[in-house]
């Protein structure tokens, strides 16, 4: 089992960042992919971004790419989602997720782990 807590959500301005936060626990974190999802309002769960176990590998949204950046540190158990230039586009629950595997997921349904989210408000 694995439990994951979001932190680091808010309410900024557009243009501004915001580095969200995911701590999991178990002694095993660092066999898994961590992935990042967001959902809006009336809107379906959208892929963010993900990594690897060994970090070495990474994967992101067409939408966030050269803005977003995730990271992990298997020393501190967690995972991080560093989110520059936001859009007010870029507001939704920040979900963190994990599965057990070798490459970074990009579809929800390969996800066994979910937090319980995180809000982000990014005003015009």
């Amino acid at each position: 089992q694995v439990q994951l807590v979001e932190s680091g959500g808010g309410l900024v301005q557009a243009g501004d960042s915001l580095r969200l936060s995911c701590a999991a626990s178990g002694r095993t974190f660092s066999s898994y992919a961590m992935g990042w999802f967001r959902q809006a309002p009336g809107k379906e769960r959208d892929f963010v971004a993900a990594i690897s176990p060994t970090g070495s590998s990474t994967n992101y949204a067409d939408s966030v790419k050269g803005r977003f950046t995730i990271s992990r540190d298997d020393a501190k158990n967690t995972v991080n989602l560093q989110m520059n230039s936001l859009k007010p586009e870029d507001t939704a629950v920040y979900y963190c997720a994990a599965v057990r595997t070798f490459s970074p997921p990009a579809l929800f349904y390969e996800y066994d782990y979910w937090g319980q989210g995180t809000q982000v408000t990014v005003s015009s």
